[in-house]
């Protein structure tokens, strides 16, 4: 059977979304992305040593006993032929985003995660790691005490693990070697890229930005981008003028759009929805399947053998549903909910009401599942 939630959690997570009618004024800096304006990611893969015993199984995971190989002897230690299986150390993956602007010099976050059979990173050092972009060249080192994000205990009969112990932080823990090589400056336009396509929202961008300047300066190309010409603004150099341009505020616009859980039944509704005039009959059915084996035996000292015999009580079961219910017409989000609420329903419910009414085509709304 479906497990009922309480209507209330439904009228929070909608009123959530109810409380204003329009959206006040954001800044251009939280609406778009800046074209070359973008952190890089970068990969690398190490060794942590130092490890209490929680390390990786050299047997399980060889690739750890190669890089422990490797480092060795570009250290001077020569350990070919040589077999050995210690417990404080495991092969890890590091990864990190290097942030625009990244200068030579500058300590950039690393995160640190396990790849083998190892149980805890907990106080282990990672050995200097080299981080590799996209096009495969060291932009940074990384080398530090990992802060691990969880712990572990370990007994004879019982483990006690919380948190993720396997996966940890080094702050600070990379140094950039390597900048980007992206020249702001020699930019005659620039790109403003909307974080949400939509006419609108980009029509307002470039009208707001030409009222600040008092000039044409800006030109929507699509749904998505606004073009920034930096010579037309007046300002000595493009960060002149992103720094002028980034704090305009605009009122975006926002599609109607019902987005649902499935697992947690949670329902969030934006203010734009709305709905037309419907009647819904909602009802549920319970199937229930009962196994009760009988177990016979012969008499005593009779010949034969125990036999179970299987028994299954199977029943369907249908409860009293809602009715034939009509969902008058909303023109704003709370005459929706009311209208929604009065369904008396639970979230779950909600959830199989809401797709049956999109597919009526009566929800004027984009409907997501998650």
């Amino acid at each position: 059977m479906i497990p009922i939630r309480a209507l209330g959690g439904l009228i929070l997570s909608f009123c959530l979304a109810a409380a204003p009618l329009h959206a006040g004024p954001i800044r251009i800096k939280d609406l778009v992305e800046f074209d070359g304006v973008r952190g890089n990611d970068l990969v690398g893969y190490g060794l942590v040593a130092g490890l209490d015993g929680t390390g990786d199984g050299l047997r399980n995971a060889p690739f750890t006993e190669e890089i422990m190989s490797n480092i060795l002897e570009r250290l001077g230690v020569n350990v070919t032929g040589e077999e050995f299986r210690p417990k404080n150390v495991a092969a890890v993956l590091v990864t990190a985003v290097l942030p625009p602007f990244a200068r030579a010099g500058g300590r950039i976050d690393v995160t640190v995660s396990a790849i083998g059979d190892a149980d805890s990173l907990l106080g282990g050092t990672l050995v200097m790691t080299p981080l590799n972009a996209a096009d495969g060249q060291i932009y940074a080192v990384a080398q530090g005490t990992i802060i691990a994000g969880g712990a572990a205990a370990r007994g004879e009969a019982a483990t006690v693990v919380q948190g993720v112990p396997t996966a940890g932080v080094i702050p600070a823990g990379a140094r950039v070697e390597r900048e980007t090589g992206f020249d702001l400056a020699a930019l005659d336009t620039l790109r403003l890229a909307l974080r949400e396509p939509d006419f609108t929202t980009a029509r307002r961008i470039e009208a707001r930005i030409n009222n600040a300047f008092d000039r044409q300066v800006a030109l929507m190309l699509d749904s998505g981008t606004v073009r920034l010409n930096v010579q037309k603004t007046g300002m000595p150099s493009p960060a002149h003028a992103l720094a002028q341009v980034e704090n305009i505020l605009v009122e975006p616009e926002r599609k109607a759009r019902v987005v649902v859980d499935q697992r947690s039944g949670t329902i969030v509704m934006g203010q734009e929805v709305r709905i037309s005039r419907i009647a819904v009959s909602q009802g549920n059915l319970t199937l229930r399947v009962q196994e009760r084996p009988m177990v016979i035996q012969p008499n005593p000292f009779a010949e034969g053998e125990t036999v179970v015999v299987p028994r299954t009580d199977a029943g369907i079961e249908e409860e009293e549903g809602t009715g034939l219910a009509e969902v008058p017409p909303g023109t704003t989000l709370s005459e929706v909910i009311a209208g929604l609420n009065a369904l008396g329903v639970s979230p779950r419910d909600m959830i199989d009401i809401l797709k049956t009414i999109k597919a009526a085509g009566a929800l004027h709304a984009e409907f997501v599942v998650r």
